[in-house]
């Protein structure tokens, strides 16, 4: 059960899933569309819901796990309850179609770049503003100061359960995430590590992010042994923490360089960012580029000694997200 005073939270959410419509039968309108939408994607064997959708619904669970009704586009609510704080969460639409006065959290979402985030939250009466990790925080806070705060999407262990004592037959997933530069990349990053297996005679299967079903992916945790994850930067990589969740250590590169051009443009000098911003020696291991063979191998000598699921457990299970989010509510409130 939660320990914080809030015990009722009102969330919004507006984005492809679910519309945020303040008029009479809005929520049902909302909730038939949605719907359909389920089914008509699951039909076609279509991802049925964005991340942003995704991540929202792991934070209900999150709340509900501590025992808090969680009310979804409650207009009604929020309006008789005007010193409640409520959660907004989604595509930027949500900031045009939820005008309330009561105080507000952001997130999780699309946060609004520093020289357009203030209009927004002086709008819609924004105490605390999210992003998933504290490294995006860094390149927001310059404008939000203590607005701006880190909240991991909580990760459900039931929906990804420990594969550890399953029967492996895949040595290594490589997980493939790079988003820019990819000629090069694939070159000087992707290439060495499929040599470097191949050369110790390891068995692999390669996944591309984006081209393969989410049960491909369990499927693939439930028969390998260990995971590399290839990306640039993550705020919080979600694929990599289903797998620690899943018992699957993790080996990540991590460069700890900022590439995205949007968020390069307002990052402060020498900001470290990195892949896998949740991550402890339970986990796995990191390699900077070039450094592969030599971290891969001392990584494979020491993955029984690995506990990836524990991390999980203790830091980014729905519980904690839950806890953090109530702190975050507080917070608002008494802004």
């Amino acid at each position: 059960m939660a320990s914080s005073s809030i015990k009722t939270v009102p969330l919004f959410f507006d984005g492809f899933e679910a519309k945020a419509l303040d008029r009479p039968f809005g929520r049902f309108y909302s909730s038939c569309r949605g719907t359909l939408r389920y089914a008509y994607r699951t039909a076609r064997k279509r991802q049925p819901f964005t991340g942003y959708y995704t991540a929202f619904r792991n934070l209900q669970r999150s709340l509900e796990t501590l025992g808090v009704e969680v009310r979804i586009n409650d207009f009604g609510y929020a309006r008789r309850n005007p010193e409640a704080p409520i959660g907004l969460s989604g595509y930027p639409t949500v900031f045009d179609r939820v005008q309330l006065p009561n105080p507000g959290v952001f997130g999780p979402g699309f946060v609004p770049p520093p020289d357009q985030i203030e209009e927004t939250i002086a709008k819609n009466n924004l105490q605390v503003v999210t992003l998933p990790s504290e490294w995006p925080c860094k390149i927001w806070r310059p404008t939000l100061g203590d607005k701006v705060a880190p909240l991991f999407v909580g990760i459900d262990l039931d929906a990804w359960p420990d594969q550890s004592g399953e029967a492996k037959d895949i040595d290594v997933i490589v997980y493939d995430k790079i988003r820019w530069n990819r000629p090069a990349r694939e070159a000087d990053v992707l290439a060495p590590v499929q040599a470097h297996l191949k050369a110790q005679n390891l068995s692999s299967i390669y996944l591309r992010y984006g081209d393969h079903h989410l049960g491909g992916f369990r499927d693939a945790l439930r028969r390998a042994r260990s995971l590399v994850f290839l990306c640039e930067h993550e705020t919080q990589g979600l694929a990599y923490q289903e797998a620690m969740a899943s018992g699957v250590p993790v080996l990540a590169w991590d460069d700890g360089k900022l590439i995205d051009p949007h968020q390069s443009r307002f990052a402060p000098e020498g900001l470290v960012v990195s892949s896998v911003p949740y991550f402890d020696e339970r986990c796995g291991a990191r390699f900077r580029s070039g450094e592969f063979a030599e971290t891969f191998d001392r990584f494979w000598t020491d993955l029984p000694n690995y506990r990836p699921r524990q991390f999980v457990h203790e830091v980014l299970s729905l519980e904690a997200c839950g806890r953090r989010y109530l702190t975050l509510l507080e917070r608002a409130a008494y802004a």
